[in-house]
């Protein structure tokens, strides 16, 4: 059987052990500059889904000013220029860019000209005219600047990149938060949510936050039917016509 003695030693030890990993942890929370988190990290997709908000929520040590950076999943998007012959619009040129972001949104806390010079604006991508957009092929510069304004043109008119920034409000000196809106056709996938500490035009702490937008339910299953198996999906979505053709003609016959 262990003694007192030696259980009380053990006891001791092991409270002492607590006291300095506890100790560190503290240590590493207070060095952290900026720390910021979700109100949901999941955005579900359902049949009836109209678009949603996120809240972003955080924590400085000191004060400082925050910019938000919201950039969702990346692919390749093809922009085509349109020119009028013979009476008809025509597809005669076309620039096909690769990692484009699906969704784009900023939130900062003052005006951007206020924060950061254009190098650090650059460098994080902090706005549209920052945002770097490559084309697959190479182009002269007045064509590459106009067919990345009509690419940024088409994501605005469709929702999916934002008009103007979001507002970062501080509650006090060091808590802040802002709100994020996503559109019924936000695209799924993984995003990354970029909150960034500023002083003196400097960005001297960030971190980089998940998020995942997915679809679920019966949304998801024919969207994975649509994707994986397109015949039968044709082929269901034809007979499901018919029927209701036939439903609805039935239906007015009686009347």
């Amino acid at each position: 059987m262990v003694s007192v003695a030696k259980r009380r030693a053990v006891q001791a030890v092991a409270a002492l052990g607590g006291l300095l990993l506890g100790g560190t942890v503290a240590a590493n929370v207070w060095a952290q500059q900026l720390v910021a988190d979700l109100s949901s990290h999941l955005i579900a997709i359902t049949t009836g889904f109209t678009g949603t908000e996120v809240v972003l929520f955080g924590t400085t040590d000191g004060a400082g000013d925050v910019a938000i950076v919201v950039t969702g999943p990346r692919g390749s998007a093809t922009v085509r220029r349109k020119e009028r012959i013979a009476g008809m619009w025509i597809n005669t040129d076309s620039a096909r860019f690769e990692q484009v972001p699906g969704f784009y949104t900023v939130a900062t806390s003052r005006p951007l000209d206020q924060l950061v010079g254009r190098p650090v604006l650059e460098r994080h991508q902090i706005g549209l005219p920052q945002l770097q957009l490559g084309p697959r092929e190479t182009l002269d510069p007045q064509e590459l600047a106009a067919f990345r304004a009509a690419l940024i043109r088409n994501k605005q008119r469709a929702g999916l990149y934002a008009l103007t920034f979001g507002q970062v409000a501080f509650l006090g000196e060091r808590l802040f938060r802002t709100n994020i809106y996503f559109p019924a056709n936000v695209p799924t996938g993984l995003y990354n949510v970029e909150a960034l500490l500023i002083r003196d035009g400097e960005v001297v702490s960030a971190q980089t936050t998940p998020l995942v937008v997915s679809k679920i339910g019966f949304s998801a299953e024919v969207y994975d039917i649509a994707r994986h198996r397109p015949i039968t999906y044709g082929v269901v979505a034809v007979v499901g016509a018919i029927a209701a053709g036939w439903a609805a003609g039935a239906a007015f016959r009686r009347v």
